[in-house]
């Protein structure tokens, strides 16, 4: 009995690990899409310079960073324990980036109800 307990409480910790390492990298990734975006009138080099310090300032790595216009594109990578986490974030002015309003079906005439 206290082996299995052992094993579950193990793999909870393990479990704890791989979801602490998502969040981490999540919000570091945030923030350096948000640091890339403010810095991207500045050209590219000044954009991920901005975001790899973001990142480092959260114990994670940048992986890819892209700056399109004012629209910065950064994927992030964490760890924690033995896991590691990879996200992609993306950041910019305000309706910069909308996506196209879906087309509404055409209207056939048939019953109104």
């Amino acid at each position: 009995m206290a082996a299995a307990l052992g094993v579950v409480f193990g793999a909870v910790l393990l479990l704890g690990q791989a979801v602490l390492a998502r969040h981490r990298a999540g919000g570091a990734a945030d923030l350096a899409a948000l640091a890339a975006a403010d810095h991207a009138l500045r050209g590219r080099a000044a954009a991920c310079a901005g975001a790899a310090r973001v990142a480092g300032a959260q114990d994670a790595e940048v992986v890819r960073c892209a700056v399109s216009g004012e629209i910065a594109d950064v994927t992030v990578r964490a760890a924690a324990g033995a896991f590691r986490a990879q996200v992609r974030s993306r950041a910019g002015p305000p309706g910069a980036a909308r996506p196209p309003a879906p087309a509404r079906p055409p209207d056939l005439g048939g019953p109104q109800g």
